[in-house]
Parts: C-alpha cells; structure tokens; sequence
C-alpha cells in the first residue's frame, strides 16, 4: 500500500455477519487508509453506530438527511479511492445492480468512481436464487469485485455456501483492488479476468517415504496464494489446487487439496479442463519413492543407510501444454539455482506454456518469502524483467501479460 492514506467507504449490509466487519474495519484504518463507515439502518441493528465511531475515529452517518450541506449522499463516493461493502446481503446487491438509491449507502455505491468490492453474506438459497445469480452477474459486468461467499456455518445450524470470507481475505482482495488502482493510474481499473476461469497450483508436494518421512521442498505456496488473490481482484473465478499449504484460504477462491504429485496430476487436469489459463505455481516433487515402507524406516546396525529407490514424477505442465485447447494459455514456472535462462527457455518449449516465469531459487531466496523476483519469458520469444516486489505484485505484473494475450 502506498503511504498516503487512502480514501475508504466501508458499507455496511444488515446482516448478522456486520460484526466480521470491525475486524476489517481494523485492518484497513491499521494499514494506515482513512476510512468512513457507512450502515445500513438494519446494519446498525445488529452493530451500533458508537462501535463504528470508535473504531474509525470519524462520525457515523447512515442516511443522507445528515449534514446535508456537505452534500454527503455526491461527495462520499465522489472522492472515494474505494468502496468495500462487507457483509453485502441479497438486498444491497439487488439494489446496487438496479440503481436504486435509498439510504447513504446505496447513493454512494452510484456516485463512487472507483474500485468496488462486495463481500456477499447470506443464506445458501438467497445466494443460489436466479435473482441473485442475475443481479450478481450484473454487478460484474459493469467492473464491480464481487466475491464468492465461503463454504461454512451459517446463522443457526445450518451450513452450506454464504458465510462470509474471513476478514484478512477480503481485506486481501480489497488491498489488491486499491494497489491496481495505483499502479496503473487508474481509478476504475477493468475487470480484465471477469468471466474468466484460471486454475492455480499453489504450494509443494510431499512423497511419503514411511508413516513420519516425506520427500518435499521448501514451497509456502505463497507466490500461488497471491496468483489467486489478485486474480479474484480482476473478476476471475479461482480453482486454487493447495498442495500443503498452511496459509488461509483466498477470499472467493474454490480451494482444493492435495498432498503428492500424483494427486496434483489429477486435480490438476481434471479441473483445468475448462480453465481458461492454467498458472502451475506448485513445486511438484520430480521424484517419488518406488517403495512406500508401512514401518518407520530403522537405522542399520552397520550405520549404513538403506538405499531409496526413486521414480520419476509425471510433468504435470507438460501434460497440459500436449492437451490444452486453442485459447488456453498455460503459465509455467522454473525454479532455478543456475543457468536459469537456458533452463527456463528449454522447459518453455518441452511444456508447450505460453508464459514462463523463471524465479532463482535457495535458501532466503523466493521460497517462503513475501517479496520475489523474476523473469517472464513468453513463448514469441518476448522477455519481461520483474524486479524485486511484493508477491502480489509479481502476480499482477504476470497477470498483465495473460490478460493481454486473452485479449488477442
């Protein structure tokens, strides 16, 4: 985020989920960005307008009769950086996707001129209704983030899909929003991905050798977490395929997970059968034990260790680039401790990838980090330089250069 702080309107929907919203509120005024709330008048139901005021350290209105000579209900929106409503219940997106303006909220929804995010929170029957399906799909259209509900409890016992994201994800996709704003000068930048599906790979397979042994790597996953962060930021709908990854699940992402390599395999070209760009960002094991020992594996007694016997591993991005169709384009990584040129330019060519993104590789380099360096090599042959940045800016950057060839 940059150090100027940043406009930000919090709406606030009438939903039971409002209180997750101080949490957000937290984050977004501790990383520096003056923020306003503005409730619904069901919202301050559920939280009273003291907390907000508290937590803000501004006044709280919630409909447009207060300080009307500051023509509240224009120049909200008018001068925002950016909108966040969380929770955003079945009311407040049919409302936003038909115009309507009926309270403070809803007006500056339609004056705002800058990235909006809406964090939806409702019963899995009010998510799934065609209206809302209809209304959602408007909302997209016209550049609004609106963000798929987690899978959860919900209010009562029931449990299905509305509950809504954790508030550091959405506080995630919100960050991502404002700083593509930013970077690319842009108060509305498009939907770019909207109608998209991308697959991402995120993480490090694990290749049991016995009960408590594994062959593995150092990969967090967290180069792939920030591929399906920004690309839910851009309108994407996200399969992100977690091979032990012990990070939180991305806000609007579906998560599946897996533990080997030939677990990944499968989800991998299974679920990207429909993809329309497929970003393999995982670090598969490239070799697995023949033999899997059922026993913890016993020191000798000569002290000598017992022989391993390997099996190469499939190449999972290869496999894709040999089958994917005219129009999907394929992302593939080289993690590299040397001669990454020559190595990342010959993997471009055996995998059949669009893009490849070749990372040096070690110990304090790249692996489990929050900053990250690269070179993007596409297969006509053009060469992109990603210096040193925040992983989610590398993402975005490389997210630029597929959104371009869509495009085309």
């Amino acid at each position: 985020m940059a150090a100027v702080p940043h406009r930000v309107i919090l709406g606030v929907a009438g939903g039971i989920a409002a209180y997750k919203a101080c949490e957000l509120l937290r984050l977004l005024t501790e990383s520096g960005h003056d923020v306003t709330v503005v409730p619904t008048a069901a919202a301050l139901e559920f939280v009273g307008a003291p907390t907000w005021a508290a937590l803000s350290g501004k006044p709280v209105h919630a409909d447009v009769w207060s300080d009307v000579h500051d023509v509240p209900h224009v120049k909200l929106g008018r001068h925002a950086d950016l909108v966040v409503v969380a929770p955003a219940t079945a009311d407040i997106l049919a409302k936003a996707a038909h115009g309507l303006a009926d309270d403070l909220l809803t007006n500056t929804l339609l004056t705002a001129r800058c990235p909006i995010v809406f964090a939806p929170a409702m019963h899995t029957e009010m998510w799934e209704h065609p209206a809302t399906v209809a209304n959602v799909a408007t909302l997209r259209s016209r550049g609004a983030i609106v963000i798929e509900p987690a899978t959860g409890r919900l209010t009562g016992p029931d449990t299905g899909k509305g509950r809504l994201p954790e508030p550091p994800e959405i506080f995630a996709v919100a960050r991502s929003a404002l700083r593509r704003s930013v970077r690319t000068g842009n108060a509305t930048p498009p939907s770019d991905l909207s109608g998209r599906h991308v697959v991402v790979t995120a993480g490090g397979t694990r290749e049991p050798l016995d009960p408590v042994r594994y062959l593995g790597n150092r990969s967090s996953g967290k180069q792939g977490y920030a591929f399906a962060r920004t690309a839910v930021a851009r309108g994407a709908r996200v399969t992100l395929i977690a091979a032990n990854v012990s990070l939180p699940d991305p806000a609007g992402a579906d998560v599946v997970r897996v533990a080997t390599a030939l677990e990944l395999r499968d989800a991998t070209l299974k679920l990207a059968t429909d993809a329309d760009v497929l970003v393999m960002a995982a670090a598969p094991a490239d070799f697995r034990p023949t033999v899997y020992q059922d026993r913890k594996i016993k020191k000798t007694k000569d002290g000598t260790a017992a022989p391993i016997e390997l099996a190469i591993n499939p190449d999972i991005s290869a496999e894709f680039g040999a089958q994917k169709r005219d129009g999907q384009l394929l992302v593939a990584f080289a993690a590299e401790t040397h001669d990454g040129l020559a190595n990342a330019r010959t993997k471009l060519d055996n995998k059949r990838a669009d893009l490849i993104v070749l990372n040096e590789v070690g110990v304090d380099k790249a692996f489990g980090r929050d900053d990250n360096a690269a070179t993007v090599i596409a297969a006509d042959g053009a060469v992109t330089e990603l210096g040193l940045r925040d992983k989610e800016d590398l993402a975005d950057a490389v997210w630029d250069l597929v959104a371009a060839r869509l495009a085309s």
